[in-house]
Parts: structure tokens; C-alpha cells; sequence
């Protein structure tokens, strides 16, 4: 490939991910990453990644796990860490190594972050990285007559000393570990943690780097999933490694809990963190919560609701008048959104194939949503059923909104661009201006 081509290249992806930089600055991440990802000799990408994103303005807090460095101070000790029916059981000699481990992985991790080298990706970056006792944490107890000793579970995260640390433009770092008011010290598990993190403090985005991508039967990632559908996984997959259901479990809850977006990646794939987070289709696993919003093809059912969203635009001389009857022929090329049982924005699609050309119409938002960006979610639904068409082009016809049409891509273009039976069509008395955007 030429050099011109890999700078084209290069400009053109920049240019595509620039929605998802303005979309990212300021939210709250939460990432967690097993100790295996520290053993890498690729973990230094991931720590390039991570500075990156902190330099795009996004707020993070870390939750590294530990085990493989706790299983080689165990070995160190001839000692062994008992597992019975998928719990640790964390004795003194075990307390000890999981406290060793978890301070060398909160010091490499400090020290990578600091790197500021001439000539590396870390070049000119000055992060503050702080770690503290922000999780308490109660014992498991005794299982079916097995004292699990020092293995936790949490009980409760310091919320609103985690954000403080991020809002002042630290990196919070919170190992697997959490603390009791008695002074007691727990081993618990990394996805655990973060998952009570990223619900205590209201996360953006909760992500897992996991040993494991979720994919099907036939070993294709899932590309979306809601929390019933992991719960459904879990259950009939009987063979999951234990981190994987862990992961999993934790998904779901915090998908419940209010993170509405968990991202499974797997971290064995080098950048995944960033065509996750930077591209349209994404690159692992997004767990969303139960829709309360849903944008869909409309139904017959939905004409009522169509209909009394676009009639005071009609009134307004902003749409074209469209009658019940007709709006009942063309429903199938209408899209909606709708959010808890009312249609609060709408728009049509009506495919010229031939020309490879599609009409947008009929583009309508409720008044009490148009500053959230359903104008925008509706244009992106209808972009990809019009592509799904063979559709190279969308045009509009536009008297009132042409500025927003404008700062969309779309470009002024003669009436003479239009497809021929739309152009038999065209009122011009009305007068409408033309914009095509290309898809």
C-alpha cells in the first residue's frame, strides 16, 4: 500500500471515530483486567490504550486482579490456595500472598502508568494514578460446613471518594481486596469489585479485558446481549470457566443496577479496547440494560401514535399533511423510536433502488426529546436499513429544518438529482430544497 493510501487511511478512521471522542469525554469507565494481562508482554499496549483514553477526557478507575501472582507466591511458600465448589478458601498463609500480590500489581501497574519516554506513545503524559481502602467488604462465612476464612464479598464501595479522585484527574485504582471496620483484610474477586464498583458510583461503561471471548455455539462472539439473555447463557452452558460466569454474573447486575452498558472484550486481541470503544460495530460482547427505548420498524398499530406526533408539524407547514389512510399504506417505510409504550420520534425511508438513491421523510421528534439526540439515533437507524437496501445515497427535501439536515452531512444539491419519479412528484410551489448525503 502506498504511502498516500495508509495516510488516507489513517485520516479517514481518525475522521470516524471522532463522534465516539466527543461521545466518550467526561464519562466514568470502570476496566477491570485479570493478573494474566499484567503477565503479558503486550500489557504495555494496554497501558498505552488506557493513557490514551485518559487523554481523551474520559474518567477512569481500574480493578486488576491477581491471581496468577498469587498462585506464584503461594508456590513460593509451598502453599496452596483450597478451592471448594468454585470459593476460594483464603487462610492465613494464603492472606498473605494475595496481599504481596496485590501491592506488586498496584506497583507495576503505577509504574507503567508513569512512563513518560520521548519517542513511545507515553511521550509528554503526566498521570496521577491513586489506590486506597474505597471497598469494605464482609466475610463469605461458612458454606456447608466449609469456613472460607479471608475470602469477602463486598459490602459496601466509597463512592463518592472514588469520584472525587477522578473528577480531580486521578486514575483511581482499586485492587481485589476490601477491608472491615474491625481492621480485617479480604481476598475478594476482581469482577466482583468492579462490578460493585461501576454500580456505586453510576459508571458510564463498565468493561471486562477476560481470558475468554462469549461467543455461540459455533464460536462466534455474541454482539449484544440484555440481562435475561445472560442469565440464560450461564444456565445452559455448563462448561463456562469459572472467570467467564463470574464476569457474566456481574454484567447482568450492574446492567440492573444502573450501568447501562457493559462491554465482555477479549484481551488477548491487542487494540480491542480501542475498536470497542472507537468504531460502529464494536469489536466484543455490549450488555445493554432491559430496553425502556427501542428504535423499530413500525407497526400497523403504531399509525395513532404516528399521527398525533406529525400533526402539529403538519399544522406548521414543517411536514407535508399525510392522512390515515395514507400513513396506514406506507407504514412499512416508516422507523420509530419508542419509549415506555409512546412513539416519541419517527421518520420514513422510501428506496429508489435503481438509483441507488433513498427518500429520508417524514423526519419527526417530540418536543420533550428533541435535545437528547433522537434525530440522531432515528438518521443512524435509517442510514443502515437504507445501506441493508443497497442504498448509496439518502436525499431530503426540506423547507423548515434545513440547517439540521446541514450539520449532518447532507449537502445542497439541484432538484435535477433526484430520481425521476420523485421528481415528477416535486411540488414547486412548496419549494423544498434538496440535500443528499452519501451512506
Amino acid at each position: 500500500m502506498s504511502k498516500h493510501n495508509n495516510h488516507r487511511g489513517f485520516v479517514d478512521s481518525f475522521r470516524r471515530s471522532s463522534p465516539y471522542i466527543h461521545a466518550h469525554r467526561g464519562k466514568v469507565f470502570v476496566l477491570s483486567f485479570g493478573g494474566e494481562a499484567l503477565d503479558d508482554e503486550s500489557f504495555a499496549n494496554l497501558v498505552h490504550d488506557i493513557a490514551l483514553l485518559k487523554g481523551l477526557g474520559i474518567r477512569l478507575v481500574l480493578v486488576p486482579g491477581a491471581r496468577p501472582q498469587i498462585e506464584r507466591q503461594l508456590n513460593a511458600r509451598g502453599a496452596k490456595l483450597q478451592v471448594v465448589n468454585g470459593l476460594r478458601v483464603t487462610d492465613d498463609d494464603a492472606l498473605a500472598c494475595v496481599k504481596e500480590a496485590n501491592g506488586m500489581v498496584r506497583v507495576e501497574i503505577e509504574a507503567l502508568l508513569s512512563m513518560g519516554l520521548a519517542n513511545s506513545p507515553m511521550a509528554g503524559v503526566r498521570i496521577r494514578v491513586a489506590s486506597g481502602n474505597f471497598v469494605t467488604a464482609k466475610p463469605i462465612g461458612i458454606i456447608d460446613g466449609v469456613d472460607y476464612r479471608h475470602t469477602g464479598e463486598v459490602r459496601r464501595v466509597d463512592a463518592d471518594a472514588l469520584l472525587n479522585l477522578v473528577n480531580s484527574g486521578s486514575i483511581a485504582l482499586v485492587p481485589a481486596l476490601g477491608y472491615s471496620p474491625t481492621g480485617e483484610v479480604f481476598n475478594l474477586s476482581a469482577a466482583d469489585v468492579a462490578g460493585a464498583v461501576a454500580t456505586a458510583i453510576g459508571a458510564d461503561k463498565l468493561i471486562f479485558l477476560s481470558e475468554n471471548k462469549i461467543a455461540d455455539g459455533k464460536g462466534r462472539v455474541i454482539s449484544s446481549m440484555v440481562p435475561r439473555e445472560v442469565d440464560n447463557l450461564i444456565a445452559r452452558r455448563k462448561r463456562l470457566a469459572e472467570e467467564t460466569v463470574r464476569v457474566l454474573h456481574n454484567s447482568a447486575a450492574a446492567c440492573r443496577g444502573g450501568v447501562y452498558r457493559v462491554h465482555l472484550l477479549n484481551r488477548h486481541q491487542d487494540g480491542i479496547l480501542l475498536s470497542e470503544l472507537f468504531t460502529r460495530d464494536g469489536a466484543g460482547t455490549l450488555v445493554t440494560a432491559e430496553p425502556y427505548e427501542v428504535t423499530r420498524a413500525a407497526r400497523i398499530d403504531d399509525v395513532g401514535g404516528i399521527l398525533e406526533l406529525i400533526e402539529p408539524m403538519e399544522a406548521a407547514g414543517i411536514l407535508v399533511k399525510r392522512s390515515r389512510e395514507l400513513l396506514e399504506q406506507e407504514i412499512d417505510q416508516f422507523s420509530v423510536i419508542e419509549r415506555d409504550g409512546a412513539i416519541i420520534a419517527c421518520a420514513a425511508c422510501y428506496p429508489f433502488v435503481d438509483e441507488g438513491l433513498a427518500e429520508l421523510a417524514c423526519v419527526a421528534v417530540h418536543p420533550d426529546y428533541r435535545a437528547a439526540g433522537r434525530g440522531d439515533t432515528l438518521l443512524r437507524y435509517i442510514e443502515e436499513k437504507a445501506r441493508d437496501a443497497g442504498v448509496t445515497e439518502l436525499f431530503v427535501l426540506s423547507t423548515r429544518t434545513t440547517h439540521w439536515f446541514r450539520e449532518r452531512g447532507f449537502v445542497n444539491a439541484p432538484v435535477e438529482r433526484l430520481p425521476q419519479r420523485r421528481r415528477d412528484l416535486y411540488n414547486w410551489r412548496r419549494g423544498s430544497k434538496v440535500f443528499i448525503k452519501p451512506i
